[in-house]
């Protein structure tokens, strides 16, 4: 908590923002590109949270120094989150849809942003950025940062007691959701607690990352634990052409560290940073240091790419 308390904020008049509305499945989804005050048409980040959060939970932290530091950033919110419209459920076929719809805004052009892209990603959308980059030919780098790799693991690992409460929970949501009785589950909680994270240290790491004036509730619809399972992006990993920074903790208690190296050893074109941290780490005291590391992988990726072109 300390590094975080010393770190050093960028000017705010290294970066402009402005407010960016798309359309998803015919919903109105809300976003904001981070743009650096001098150059022109920098390459461009596009940014989503993982497991339930919104956009503004941690992520301006990366799109600032982003920014500052002459690479436009866009950031925006799942379908229900936040400032966009819809129901927020978080299953990963919905939430990839969103992923798309973004990544179409982009490619449709930013005023004042060049055409080089990344995908950045974290937790479950460290998966979502795999799984995008493996179906689209407009990627030219990928950051997945302690992602999620494989859901049928990350079940497994729980207990027989939690697995069996999951699946309960799961299916009185989806069967009750046909009648209005919808059922909702804990995004984080204690150890103790029933919540889809209870690992130790994950509501602290969680309740850092929420503004004060923020308006989110801590549950979730619980269909989310029967989507998960089924979401595993480790198997189109190969198809990932653009290179790839892998950000993992060799002691992160979600996504075990062997999942991440089978992962390495896929892709055509990575780059592991791992770390002696947990899962939570990545977002707090550790991110000085793992920012510096994305940030000079992305700077060498777009200059290789702009050499080329």
């Amino acid at each position: 908590m300390a590094g975080d308390r010393l770190e050093r904020e960028p000017s705010r008049e290294s970066f402009a923002t402005r407010r960016v509305a798309f359309d998803s499945d015919g919903d109105s989804c809300t976003g904001t590109l981070y743009l650096p005050a001098e150059g022109t048409d920098p390459p461009l980040v596009v940014m989503a949270n993982g497991l339930a959060a919104e956009a503004n939970f941690g992520l301006p932290r990366y799109a600032e120094r982003f920014a500052a530091a002459g690479i436009a950033a866009f950031t925006f919110d799942y379908r229900g989150f936040d400032g966009s419209a819809g129901e927020p459920l978080v299953l990963p076929d919905g939430q990839l849809e969103d992923w798309r719809a973004a990544l179409d805004r982009a490619a449709a052009g930013f005023r004042g942003v060049g055409d080089a892209r990344a995908l950045w990603g974290t937790g479950l959308s460290g998966g979502y950025v795999l799984t995008l980059a493996a179906e689209r030919s407009d990627v030219d780098a990928v950051v997945t940062q302690v992602p999620l790799l494989d859901g049928r693991k990350l079940l497994r690992a729980k207990s027989p007691r939690y697995v069996l409460r999951a699946l309960a929970s799961g299916l009185r949501d989806r069967l009750g959701g046909r009648f209005g009785r919808t059922h909702e589950v804990k995004v984080y909680g204690d150890p103790d607690e029933f919540a889809l994270l209870n690992e130790p240290g994950a509501k602290d790491a969680y309740v850092r990352l929420i503004p004060r004036e923020s308006r989110w509730r801590n549950r979730t619809r619980a269909r989310t634990l029967l989507a998960l399972p089924r979401y595993r992006p480790i198997a189109v990993a190969a198809d990932v052409t653009a290179p790839t920074l892998v950000i993992a903790g060799t002691e992160d208690e979600l996504h075990p560290y062997g999942a991440v190296e089978s992962l390495v050893e896929t892709l055509p074109d990575a780059t592991l940073v791992s770390k002696r941290m947990g899962h939570f780490d990545a977002s707090h005291g550790a991110f000085p240091e793992l920012f510096d590391h994305q940030l000079a992988f992305l700077r060498a990726t777009f200059d290789e790419g702009e050499r080329a072109r």
